[in-house]
């Protein structure tokens, strides 16, 4: 028991004393009603300018922080759609799409170890069967803000796929892909065209069709991505956008027809140990492509499939150029094709009468003021005799055409060439230029196909300054007759005598079936100089003398002109043959071109004959029984 009472410790009595030892010198007051609205202000200004800046990122840059928050947990990949596939006017496909592979690449997997990236590009380029270098290089030029994915290789065969795959590299994905089919390509190629490989792997038209109508063909690629953690690990994909391939696309093009008019060009071509030459239909009714040829051609599938390279190296190189379009490119002297140009413009201006006549003995002498024993003489094909306008076309008279061009001097007597009304002067080579243009030489057609040439139009003013000499009476007795410096396209020369059959109206050629006929130049005030001009072309096929008259005796009236220009300094003859049936309501116009012909334009007739016969069996003869049938 305790004896002393311990005395109890209270904490509140503690510090009770405590306080009261103590001494203040200050004393406690409430805040400034100031003051405390200044820090309120403060802090509203401050919550606002924040409220603001979300908001202006929300809405300003959303797209732009969504996909950099996308991009650290996301990998994007294009998935490639479908070009459109072609298909002629009766609905064949002409150009197809096959399954393929793609091998894509994650950069960001590789670019930060020198040699992972080496010993990947190594094994791939032994698969693949390129240049390391060649990958390399792509792979520097990679734009990695878009994507660290991109296209390292396309359409690679199911082989090099499985062997892709079998490398199992993490940084590698083999897509399913896609790659062009051509139908008959050596037929097609030159107007369907090719495609080839872009910036960034991408697939692009590289000529034709393929080519000028790109972005109609190619559609739109879709995207997937494929979602990771921070160690890399997919987790999740997902299509964000499906691809979406454009519609197909109906040409003018008749595939049996051209078929049929490739097979019969060539044959013919090659009888007579040549490889080159055009062959074009077209209908003068709208200005529709039916069949375009040029020859040599190309297997369009070499430069899609990666394995042909050789094929690929041999087009490139090739002396003969099978690349190239002579059809829409090249530029050729167009002869004596060019004459109903001459003669219906000569009509126009009135130089002279359809029924002026112009005697040809089979050369024209024009006397040398400077060295009278020395006459200048420019000579026709054979003597013709009287020939009129429509003659003169049927026999291809060149006496005649020199007249119309170029005139007579002075110093001939004009009674010994010509009978009737003549205005000696001649059209002259600024008239000749003007109707050349007029009928659409020296222009582009505008046909839908790339790479088309304008042709040459001579003046007298380019020859001076290109030659240093001036213009002479023999320049324009030269072009009068299609030589000298005159140089059109084939095209541009079948165009013009469409025009003529239908009655006057130069139509743009085109290729795509649902684009709307548009007439670049009507002329069809003219009737009476067209009908002089159409009766020409009917008479060099009917009359015995004409020089078509190996095609009188066809199932359809045909009119047409032949051409055999000189060419290499008159070493070569190239052969034309222009023309259109039915003579009196025309719905097919061709023209036929042999480079370096043995017999000039006979070696064309034989061509154009079976060309012809074959159209009229299987298209007009058809087209005449569906229509018998509809009416019973």
């Amino acid at each position: 028991m305790k004896t002393r009472r311990e005395k109890e410790i209270n904490f509140e009595e503690i510090v009770f004393d405590n306080e009261k030892k103590m001494s203040y010198d200050y004393l406690e007051l409430p805040t400034a009603r100031k003051t405390f609205f200044a820090v309120a202000f403060a802090s509203f200004i401050l919550i606002s300018f924040v409220a603001v800046y979300i908001s202006f990122l929300n809405f300003s840059k959303k797209e732009f922080y969504k996909a950099r928050a996308a991009a650290n947990v996301t990998r994007e990949i294009n998935v490639p759609t479908y070009r459109a596939v072609l298909v002629d006017k009766y609905g064949e496909q002409l150009v197809k799409n096959k399954s393929s592979f793609s091998i894509f690449i994650n950069l960001s997997l590789v670019v930060n170890s020198p040699s992972a990236l080496n010993s990947l590009t190594e094994n791939l380029a032994d698969i693949l069967e390129v240049d390391q270098a060649e990958l390399i290089n792509l792979i520097n030029n990679a734009d990695l803000e878009k994507s660290n994915w991109i296209a390292l290789a396309r359409n690679i065969s199911q082989k090099q796929a499985i062997d892709i795959k079998g490398l199992n590299y993490e940084s590698l994905r083999v897509v399913d892909d896609y790659e062009r089919e051509y139908a008959d390509p050596y037929i097609f190629s030159h107007v369907l065209g090719y495609t080839g490989i872009a910036k960034q792997n991408t697939i692009t038209g590289v000529s034709g069709l393929e080519f000028q109508y790109n972005d109609l063909i190619r559609g739109k690629d879709g995207k997937y991505v494929f979602f990771e953690d921070a160690f890399g690990e997919v987790l999740d994909t997902k299509v964000i956008n499906a691809p979406e391939p454009s519609s197909e696309i109906k040409l003018t093009l008749d595939a049996e027809f051209q078929r049929y008019f490739y097979k019969r060009l060539k044959s013919g071509i090659e009888a007579l140990g040549r490889n080159s030459g055009v062959g074009i239909a077209m209908d003068p009714r709208n200005g529709e492509i039916l069949a375009l040829i040029s020859l040599p051609s190309f297997d369009a599938n070499a430069f899609v499939e990666r394995t042909r390279s050789d094929e690929r190296n041999y087009f490139l190189t090739n002396s003969s150029k099978p690349l190239f379009n002579r059809a829409i490119t090249g530029i050729y002297s167009p002869g004596s094709t060019i004459k109903p140009l001459v003669s219906l413009a000569a009509l126009a201006r009135k130089i002279v009468t359809p029924d002026t006549q112009i005697y040809s003995k089979g050369f024209l002498e024009i006397p040398n003021i400077y060295n009278p024993d020395l006459p200048s003489r420019f000579v026709d094909w054979k003597p013709h005799g009287w020939v009129d306008a429509a003659s003169a076309l049927a026999r291809s008279s060149n006496i005649y055409f020199y007249l119309l061009g170029g005139g007579l001097p002075n110093t001939v007597p004009s009674w010994e060439l010509v009978q009737d009304y003549f205005n000696r002067d001649g059209l002259g080579i600024d008239n000749l230029n003007y109707f050349w243009r007029k009928f659409g030489f020296g222009e582009k057609t505008g046909i839908d196909l790339p790479f088309e040439s304008s042709g040459f139009l001579p003046t007298a003013e380019e020859k001076e300054a290109r030659a240093g000499d001036i213009w002479r009476l023999g320049d324009t007795y030269n072009v009068s007759i299609g030589q000298g410096d005159l140089l059109t396209t084939p095209l541009q020369l079948l165009n013009f005598i469409s025009s003529i059959g239908n009655g006057g109206k130069l139509y743009k050629p085109f290729l795509i079936k649902n684009s709307k006929p548009q007439i670049l130049e009507d002329y069809s005030d003219l009737k009476d100089e067209i009908e002089t001009v159409q009766k020409g072309m009917r008479d060099a096929v009917v009359k015995s003398y004409g020089t078509a008259y190996k095609l009188a005796d066809l199932p359809l009236d045909v009119a047409g002109k032949t051409g055999t220009p000189q060419t290499f300094g008159n070493k070569r003859l190239n052969a034309f043959f222009a023309g259109y049936a039915p003579a009196d309501n025309p719905e097919l116009a061709i023209l036929i071109l042999v480079e370096n012909a043995l017999e000039g334009s006979l070696n064309t007739l034989p061509i154009a004959y079976d060309v012809f016969n074959w159209y009229y069996w299987n298209r007009v003869l058809e087209s005449k029984e569906a229509a018998d049938f509809e009416e019973r």
